[in-house]
């Protein structure tokens, strides 16, 4: 069970950042969103009957998810979030909501998208069994992580051929908080860090099966210098299957 507590400061971390997001998030070019967008864009599943976002910030993958045909109900913890979402017409539909108490009914849903979500909520499990609950069965699970492995380590400087190390025990659930400046854009980030065994434990045990694991690395004609080093080292996205 998960303090409420540590579940408040999670969502006001967001809340309280939701300004800053929102600029970093609508630059073009401007993170790793961009570098993996395209990729991202032919590995999820295709559309069907009802797509679900959970943790959609400032609405950018849910506006690629409707490009693509999708009709999509988006949710964020944060309001300010979902106004912002709800105000660029990112989605259908639009909703405050804790992604492990999902207010909506079994089986709504044939698709669930969880990009870059599951590091920042309190309880990964608990999300990850909401997803499956709200899932028709046979609906799947598209989940986009930061690498486990890469989550535990750091680059020693910021040249392009950097070593990467890895700090302490990489088992167990982390804590993380840091702030990035670029490109005239400040973000503060927090969330937690899992192993991946622990996020193949969260889908087992909510009743879903993986289909499909990948690693991909950054698109090679991506024009960011900051990620160049990044293409040594793996993202992580997973499709998963709610068995019937």
């Amino acid at each position: 069970m998960v303090d409420r507590h540590v579940e408040h400061d999670a969502a006001q971390h967001w809340e309280d950042h939701a300004a800053e997001w929102t600029a970093w998030a609508r630059e073009p070019g401007h993170d790793a969103y961009w570098a993996y967008r395209e990729q991202f864009r032919e590995f999820v599943p295709g559309p069907g009957n009802a797509t679900l976002e959970i943790g959609c910030g400032e609405g950018r993958v849910s506006r690629d998810l409707t490009e693509l045909g999708h009709t999509v109900t988006a949710t964020d913890i944060s309001p300010s979030l979902v106004a912002a979402a709800r105000h660029a017409k990112s989605a259908h539909r639009n909703e405050v909501a804790d992604a492990s108490e999902l207010p909506f009914t079994d089986g709504e849903f044939d698709l669930v998208v969880a990009y870059n979500v599951l590091m920042d909520v309190p309880d990964m499990a608990a999300a990850v069994a909401e997803a499956a609950r709200v899932l028709a069965p046979g609906g799947r699970l598209t989940i986009s992580i930061v690498h486990p492995f890469v989550d535990r380590g750091a680059f020693r400087d910021d040249g392009p051929d950097a070593t990467f190390e890895v700090d302490g025990d990489y088992f167990g659930r982390k804590h993380f908080a840091g702030t990035e400046n670029r490109g005239g854009h400040v973000m503060h980030f927090a969330g937690w860090s899992h192993p991946l065994q622990d996020y193949a434990s969260a889908l087992h045990n909510a009743g879903l099966v993986i289909t499909q694991l990948i690693e991909p690395r950054p698109s090679p004609t991506t024009e960011l210098p900051a990620l160049a080093r990044w293409r040594r080292l793996p993202f992580l996205w997973i499709n998963s299957t709610r068995l019937p």
